[in-house]
């Protein structure tokens, strides 16, 4: 039976703007607070803070300040701020967590143009696995892409500087440059015998959010490529052009979808979830002030066959909408493990115009896993091998294509409100 999806989007999508980051575009929700609010002075008294034989003695840190000052060969090239910064980045650093940085005030400002959604670069998303600087995912038609770089190379140098060491925001300086200038990666990939050279052509970068295609037999795939401010918008365009189309399944198409707002994650959600289902859940150290988000849709879609795309670069919103769609509605996930990009952000500013980003809870989906670290292994894995790519062959999306049409439509199709 030929049955007529009714598709009748009358969603007004209200975004709550909230603070993205991450390298290029900003893949990463900071789920909890920009706070400048900050008091202009603390005052610490230095020696056993509280008294205990157990406390640090910060007049070790007093005496190691001066060594360096007095004693080491390049110290009177430092100024006081510099010291300053430094003993800031020690301290974060302590966390040995990849997401929390400290960023000095140019840095917090190059931080600032990243997230307005235009940007000089070269169009990737970058960060940091098992300790190593990694290609999360690179962006459609940008300079990155279109010189060959895929999700999970790892980044061995830039130019002529090894990346081991450096923090991320360190290595977007480097990769970052004026539009027309060439910055050479050297690039290690799974199945390389030997690390090779990428030569990348900076341009200014404009961030792409979605493209729609019918496909045969009235599938539509939307391809959704980040969750900026208007990733909402862009997706019911993207239903109308479906109901037009009369398309009667979906392919959601995550694959290299950095993320971005938790907020647009979660109302799209609520396309297919009804209201109140749970999207996704914060788990901070505590263990007791985590919050739930929770959808606030008609979950209109839920009845529409529908299956997902994923792959290693699909991170943090798009792990969360792909897990809380198969938590709770069994939606087949399709593809490669994604990324694994799962804990929340608070971005604070410093009294100086500095900025400390930290690490402040874990993302848990519906039933309780959690993605960092992780990431979501698909339903059914399908690879796609580089020979593909440069051929334009697509068996992940082939196998999609074979898993939305083995499922019936239902026959109320709820209208979208």
């Amino acid at each position: 039976m030929n049955i007529k999806v009714q598709w009748k989007v009358i969603i007004a999508v209200v975004l709550e703007i909230v603070l993205i980051a991450g390298v290029g575009f900003g893949g990463f929700y900071f789920g909890v607070s920009y706070t400048s609010a900050l008091p202009h002075e603390i005052t610490v008294n230095i020696g056993n803070l509280n008294g205990s034989s157990t406390a640090p003695d910060f007049n070790t840190f007093l005496q190691a300040l001066q060594i360096v000052k007095t004693d080491a060969l390049h110290g009177n090239n430092l100024t006081d701020k510099d010291l300053l910064y430094g003993a800031i980045r020690g301290v974060v650093g302590s966390l040995k967590d990849p997401h929390s940085v400290f960023m000095p005030p140019p840095d917090a400002k190059k931080f600032t143009d990243e997230i307005s959604g235009s940007f000089g670069g070269v169009g990737m998303e970058i960060g940091k696995k098992d300790g190593r600087l990694v290609v999360i995912a690179p962006l459609k038609d940008s300079p990155a892409e279109k010189a060959g770089l895929l999700a999970n190379d790892f980044i061995i140098k830039v130019n002529a500087t090894f990346t081991e060491t450096l923090d991320v925001e360190q290595a977007v300086d480097l990769i970052r440059g004026p539009k027309g200038t060439k910055v050479d990666l050297l690039i290690a990939r799974e199945g390389w015998v030997e690390t090779k050279l990428i030569s990348v052509i900076r341009d200014t970068i404009q961030v792409p959010t979605l493209d729609y295609k019918k496909l045969d037999n009235n599938i539509a795939q939307i391809q959704l490529y980040n969750f900026n401010e208007h990733a909402g918008t862009s997706f019911l365009d993207a239903l109308k052009k479906a109901e037009k189309d009369n398309a009667q399944r979906i392919i959601l198409d995550l694959r290299n979808n950095p993320g971005g707002f938790l907020e647009v994650a979660v109302q799209i959600a609520g396309l297919w979830l009804p209201s109140g289902m749970p999207v996704v859940s914060e788990e901070f150290r505590d263990k007791a002030n985590g919050d739930k988000f929770l959808s606030q849709g008609s979950g209109g879609l839920k009845n529409i066959p529908t299956v997902i795309l994923v792959n290693g670069g699909s991170a943090s919103a798009s792990e969360i909408l792909a897990g809380a769609l198969r938590d709770n509605l069994g939606i087949k996930i399709i593809g490669t493990t994604t990324f694994g990009k799962g804990t929340v952000q608070i971005l604070k500013q410093l009294t100086d115009g500095s900025n400390i980003k930290v690490t402040v809870a874990n993302w848990l989906l519906p039933k309780g896993s959690t993605i960092e670290g992780n990431g979501i292994k698909p339903d059914i894995e399908v690879k796609i091998t580089e020979d593909q790519i440069k051929k334009q062959e697509d068996p992940q999306l082939e196998k999609a294509i074979e898993e939305v049409l083995k499922i019936k439509p239902n026959l109320v199709i709820e209208k979208i409100q």
